[in-house]
């Protein structure tokens, strides 16, 4: 399909194309009935700017945004420090923005944005903040690249990792070692990663003979206090509980305190997977088994991925991928 240019849009609204432009960069100098039948043609047609063409209407600041929704999750400092580092190399200031403050942290960031202060944004989806950046997106043609999406596939540039590969691998792993009788505890069905996890499970056990219990897969929020409940839940619900599947590490480390306090041996009762390889994991009494999700790798390829598009690469059609790796250790490892 063709792309759609500013003059189709400038002649669907019946101004000039150099209104057309200005009115989609927010010049002062456009009037309002002007600015609403542009905005209206670039919608109803599809309109998304280049981000060569609003580079040289801006003006390049050489600086990227970075938008996470806090830095409590540990592998965040990873995703930050891949980030960090390609920004640095490329010759690119570094902005970051957590959303601790809710709504009014999103809104100051969004000014910055606004005011031609960052050049483009790699994004780990914000709660209530796709449509903003949707918006930054498709009206004003700002680069945006998203890490690991959440919730979503929004229509910009994204970087994944094989969440369904790696869960599956993992899987494969605990029944060839004969675990059985296996609880998951997992979170949010609506988050990407959640659901692409439970799939290589399940696909990984079929393969062995093995149909995961409805009653044995629990969905939580993932903190530390509601895993840690879960895994006496699965206890409660099957003494005979013989491995746990955790949607992420911190679930996992909740699962090794939980059985460890019980009395419950791991590996030899009850064997103990996560995923993300967060440093924690290694240093785990047992060390965890787990799946190694690239997240400093992840912020790199983002960061190239959002220069390039600044400097009016076209887009990939689909996301970039960083493969997981499988690490074996001691709490799946039974002697």
């Amino acid at each position: 399909m063709a792309r759609v240019t500013i003059a189709q849009v400038a002649a669907a609204a019946g101004v000039s194309k150099a209104t057309a432009s200005r009115a989609l960069n927010d010049h002062p100098d456009v009037g309002a009935g002007a600015v609403a039948r542009v905005r209206a043609a670039a919608r109803n047609l599809g309109f998304v700017p280049s981000a060569s063409a609003v580079r040289l209407a801006r003006g390049s600041q050489r600086t990227v945004g970075l938008l996470v929704s806090s830095l409590a999750w540990p592998w965040m400092l990873q995703v930050l420090g891949g980030v960090a580092a390609e920004a640095e190399a490329r010759g690119f200031t570094l902005v970051l923005q957590t959303l601790s403050r809710g709504e009014k942290s999103l809104t100051a960031f969004l000014h910055q944005v606004q005011s031609n202060a960052i050049d483009g944004i790699v994004a780990i989806e914000p709660p209530g903040g796709l449509p903003a950046l949707t918006e930054l997106h498709e009206r004003r043609g700002l680069p945006i690249v998203m890490i690991d999406d959440r919730v979503s596939r929004p229509r910009f540039p994204s970087v994944a990792t094989t969440n369904e590969r790696g869960a599956y691998e993992v899987a494969r792993h605990l029944a060839e070692t004969g675990a059985r009788r296996i609880g998951v505890i997992t979170g949010p069905p609506e988050y990407t990663f959640c659901a692409e996890r439970d799939r290589g499970w399940r696909r990984a056990l079929r393969e062995h003979g093995i149909e995961l219990r409805d009653e044995l897969v629990l969905r939580t929020d993932m903190s530390d206090r509601r895993s840690y409940d879960a895994t006496g839940e699965l206890l409660a619900r099957d003494p005979d509980l013989d491995a746990v599947l955790a949607v992420g590490d911190v679930v996992a480390l909740a699962a090794l305190r939980r059985l460890r306090e019980d009395g419950v041996r791991v590996p030899d009762d009850v064997a103990v997977v996560g995923f993300d390889d967060i440093p924690a994991a290694a240093l785990a009494v047992p060390s965890l088994t787990t799946v190694r999700q690239p997240m400093y790798a992840m912020g790199e390829v983002a960061v190239r991925l959002l220069i390039d598009l600044i400097g009016g690469a076209a887009a990939p059609a689909e996301p970039l991928v960083t493969p997981t790796e499988l690490i074996v250790r001691e709490s799946s490892t039974r002697h």
